[in-house]
């Protein structure tokens, strides 16, 4: 299992605050749905991939990072939404920050699957 210093835990801790940020910039731009929706998925991916690291067997782990992996697809179609949206720029960090994690997670789920024999 992960560490809680291990890297995706990091990563999608400090995704989560960029999440946070960008929504704050939809929210004054009164785009307050599309906010409420990206906060939400955006900060749980950290939540399950850190909640992953007390899993209480390989099986609740690997379940819990496809949870990770479900809001991180779903962060990723907001994002999608706002930059199609006139006068919301979404900064490219934010996206390649997502992909990576996107990238880790499903790693870790095929690895975890390959060593529960």
């Amino acid at each position: 299992m992960i560490r809680r210093d291990g890297p995706i835990v990091q990563k999608s801790l400090a995704f989560a605050i960029e999440i946070i940020k960008f929504c704050d910039i939809l929210s004054e731009k009164k785009k307050f749905i599309i906010s409420n929706q990206l906060m939400k998925s955006g900060t749980s991916i950290g939540a399950q991939v850190f909640e992953a690291q007390y899993s209480e067997s390989r099986l609740d782990f690997i379940h819990k990072m496809k949870i990770a992996q479900k809001e991180a697809n779903e962060t990723l179609y907001w994002l999608i939404v706002c930059e199609k949206m006139d006068g919301v720029e979404v900064q490219k960090e934010i996206s390649n920050i997502l992909n990576e994690i996107i990238a880790i997670i499903s790693k870790i789920i095929v690895t975890s699957k390959k060593n529960l024999n």
